[in-house]
């Protein structure tokens, strides 16, 4: 028995000797490539962060670029950085890195198919950021949907509309469509059109027209205010006072000007007529329907 004992025993103090040599030939073997990782992770670690900031600061330098876009693009960088880095360790441990590329790329495959929608309004919401086509504070038209800009994003931009109602529109809608921005250009031009009688002085209505460009502080002088006949309707004379203004006073003095049009013609006997209608020929009788 105490034979069987000693011999079990030392089978037991063997295994374990087997054991640690092992292990110190696996210290052995690997402690260059355990070396060689940790000096990569400490570097790329490092090279991730000055890229990132270099990212952010040359993006910073150019103006047409938004902040959101700025913050994105360096994180992007950052973490495409770590992800190489990554990749770089595992090849220190003989794993084979082409098969994680490749399960990478099936995996980004795979998400970008399901996330479609969502990566379009990303791809638009940054060409939007990056092209400026409208600002926060802009009030803008496109193909339909209106509002002043409240907020854009990655994702989707906000509005708030002239009736004071909240409107989210994806980014991939107001990319794909013609944008009106009303608030870009320092300047905008109007039309003021109105009819007067054909009995009327056209000359005398061009001259009331010009005064009250002439008399609004709002009305630019150049371009120069410019009142013309416009058309040849069939009830009236379309007389035009074409002027421009700052495009904040766009809206007020438009509408002011309407007003004071209206009242300057009839304080000088000028007409404005409405559309009427002359029947040709006799009037057809219904006869009544005996009972």
């Amino acid at each position: 028995m105490a034979s069987a004992s000693e011999s079990q025993l030392g089978q037991i103090v063997g295994g374990w000797g087997d054991a640690i040599s092992g292990l110190q030939v696996l210290i052995v073997s690997y402690a260059f490539s355990v070396i060689g990782a940790i000096f990569i992770l400490i570097v790329g670690w490092t090279i991730s962060r000055l890229m990132g900031r270099w990212v952010r600061s040359l993006l910073k330098r150019t103006h047409r670029i938004d902040p959101t876009v700025v913050g994105f693009f360096s994180i992007f960088v950052r973490y495409s950085v770590l992800v190489v880095v990554v990749i770089m360790v595992l090849g220190q441990f003989g794993v084979q890195t082409a098969s994680i590329i490749t399960a990478l790329g099936a995996a980004g495959l795979a998400i970008g198919l399901a996330l479609q929608g969502t990566l379009q309004n990303i791809a638009a919401g940054i060409m939007l950021l990056v092209l400026r086509p409208f600002r926060v504070g802009e009030y803008i038209d496109a193909d339909g949907l209106s509002g002043t800009i409240q907020e854009i994003g990655l994702f989707a931009t906000e509005l708030k509309t002239l009736d004071g109602l909240y409107r989210m529109a994806p980014n991939s809608q107001l990319w794909n469509v013609p944008v009106t921005n009303y608030s870009r250009l320092p300047e905008r031009r109007n039309d003021l059109v109105i009819g007067i009688g054909y009995e009327d002085d056209i000359d005398k209505a061009q001259s009331v027209l010009m005064d009250l460009a002439q008399a609004d502080d709002r009305v630019l002088t150049e371009p120069e205010p410019w009142a013309y006949v416009s058309e040849l309707g069939d009830s009236a004379v379309s007389v035009t006072l074409r002027y421009w203004t700052k495009s904040p006073d766009w809206w007020t003095t438009s509408r002011e000007l309407t007003k004071a049009a209206k009242i300057a013609f009839d304080q000088n006997g000028i007409s404005i007529p409405f559309p009427q209608v002359t029947y040709s020929g006799a009037l057809a009788v219904t006869p009544e329907t005996p009972e």
